[in-house]
């Protein structure tokens, strides 16, 4: 981006003039004006809240992980209460319902693919 006058200036010698130095300087201004208000759209609050979309998905997160251990310890204490195995249907079922939350929260949050059992996939 070299214009005529540093070519010149280049070939002569001669330093630039305050004319081009003060056009120079209001070219990087502007470009750096573009580039902070650029970097002030992209940046989250820093107010330390949540926004919606960060809410709604720790919400989702935390309920796959409440929702197995829920349903571990419904099946196991119904489990119990059919069978007379009073606390073990309880332990056992809990404990494979926190596993399945832990494995749902886990897929929820990306961090691993889908079930390999082929259920829910619209593909197959």
């Amino acid at each position: 981006m070299a214009d005529d006058g540093a070519e010149k200036r280049a070939a002569g010698g001669t330093e630039p003039t305050d004319t081009e130095l003060r056009a120079r300087l209001q070219g990087l201004e502007a470009r750096l004006g573009a580039v902070k208000r650029t970097e002030e759209t992209d940046r989250p609050p820093s107010d330390g809240s949540l926004s919606g979309s960060a809410l709604g998905r720790a919400v989702r997160l935390s309920s796959e992980l409440v929702a197995g251990v829920l349903v571990g310890g419904g099946l196991g204490y119904g489990l119990d209460a059919l069978a007379g195995t009073k606390p073990w249907g309880l332990i056992i079922l809990l404990m494979i319902g926190f596993a399945a939350g832990v494995l749902n929260l886990v897929r929820s949050a990306g961090l691993a693919g889908p079930s390999k059992t082929g259920s829910g996939s619209p593909d197959r």
